[in-house]
């Protein structure tokens, strides 16, 4: 290799060895980095946003005027005879053109405008409401991720105690101060302790799999997530997906109701046409074509009928959503409440006083004053309440989520 070579290898080398360590250590995925990842994710957000912006080109072509029509044709053209399908050897004959128009009045217009914002309105809240449900559906796989991560170091840590026992009781039973029957128990107790902490790893891959199919990615490690705050009743009905998706529904009907109504006046049409024959002066017409309605309570009414009937059903269905969603905010409250109740007395009662007796059924076999059944049922015990405790805290956390995740961002509420 050249000189040249050489020194440009060299200077690659110092160039990005710096740089190895920081790309080997990877930062641990926060919780709300992983919502934001989800809501960006969303396939089913980004549908609802391409509809909204289609429904927000549709609003400015709401409120126009339909296309005019060109007409063309000739009129009194013969058939038979000598001048047959000739266009200038007959005086009758006259070659037309013009054009015609429909007019539709301001009101009907706006009435349409209006219509074509409330699907737009409606297409936009569909839209917050997937990307709210993507960043909810994360911060449970998050929890159930961390909470998993965090059972897993609990095996794992009984394992590490059991092998250090394990092999304090094999040098005790090599100096001739203990007995084969101790090193056996504590063998079967590291054999559970390790098959406890397999499953403790698949149940945390299973966790990590789930995140993923909402990050995109099996991330190194997770951060706590912070304390979620719990809105209030009125907050949470206001922003509440389901019923601001009911709300925007029934503006929607309230508007293509309004729109039938006005279908009771007809729409004129204009129209000019221009017409010219061989040898004779040109000839200009103007006409308005005026549709009858013979029979407005049996077409018209009964279509405006249909509208309104609409807009009961989506205020009935507003109305339920309502009653179920106030219904669901209490219970899950009462719920977070009792169980952040629940994990105040177990940790009090039952997780302290677990840890006071391993310690002190540690101490005495260590001093040869208990027997290594009493550490073995203590450390089992305290193992069972801390990974209850666990389950208690992942339960209230993910009630709290719901609570407070699952209504609407500020700014997306009807």
């Amino acid at each position: 290799m050249s000189i040249p070579l050489l020194r440009a290898a060299a200077l690659a080398a110092a160039l990005t060895a710096p740089l190895l360590p920081a790309l080997a250590v990877a930062e641990p995925l926060s919780f709300d980095q992983a919502l934001n990842l989800a809501a960006q994710r969303s396939e089913a957000a980004q549908a609802a946003r391409a509809a909204a912006a289609g429904a927000g080109e549709s609003v400015h072509a709401a409120g126009q005027l339909p296309d005019p029509m060109l007409r063309a044709g000739i009129d009194n053209l013969p058939v038979t005879g000598a001048d047959r399908f000739s266009t200038t050897r007959e005086g009758m004959t006259m070659k037309r053109i013009g054009i015609s128009q429909e007019w539709l009045s301001a009101d009907k217009r706006d009435a349409r405008a209006r219509a074509a914002r409330a699907v737009m309105d409606r297409e936009a809240v569909q839209a917050a409401v997937a990307e709210s449900e993507a960043r909810l559906q994360a911060a449970l796989a998050y929890l159930d991720a961390w909470y998993a991560h965090e059972a897993l170091q609990l095996a794992v840590q009984t394992e590490h105690h059991l092998h250090e026992e394990w092999a304090a009781a094999r040098a005790r039973l090599a100096a001739a101060a203990g007995g084969s029957a101790e090193v056996l128990q504590l063998a079967a107790a590291k054999g559970l302790a390790e098959d406890d902490s397999d499953e403790a790893r698949q149940q945390q891959a299973a966790a990590l799999v789930g995140l993923q199919r909402w990050v995109g990615f099996v991330p190194d490690a997770l951060t706590r997530a912070a304390a979620f705050t719990v809105p209030t009743e009125a907050d949470y009905l206001a922003r509440h997906p389901l019923l601001a998706a009911l709300h925007r529904e029934a503006d929607v009907a309230r508007q293509e109701a309004a729109v039938a109504a006005l279908a009771r006046t007809p729409n004129w049409t204009w129209e000019v046409a221009y017409g010219q024959r061989t040898g004779y002066a040109d000839m200009v017409s103007v006409g308005v074509s005026i549709p009858l309605p013979i029979a407005p309570a049996q077409r018209q009414d009964r279509e405006t009928a249909a509208r309104l009937a609409q807009v009961g059903r989506a205020e009935a269905q507003l109305a339920e959503a309502t009653r179920a969603a106030l219904a669901d905010y209490r219970v899950a409250t009462s719920d977070a409440d009792r169980l952040q109740q629940r994990i105040a007395r177990y940790q009090a009662g039952v997780a302290v006083p677990a840890q006071q007796r391993t310690a002190a059924a540690l101490a005495a076999y260590r001093s040869n004053a208990g027997p290594l059944a009493a550490l073995f049922e203590a450390r089992h015990a305290e193992v069972e309440v801390q990974r209850k405790l666990l389950t208690l805290q992942r339960d209230l956390a993910k009630a709290q989520a719901q609570l407070a995740l699952k209504p609407l961002a500020q700014g997306d509420t009807p």
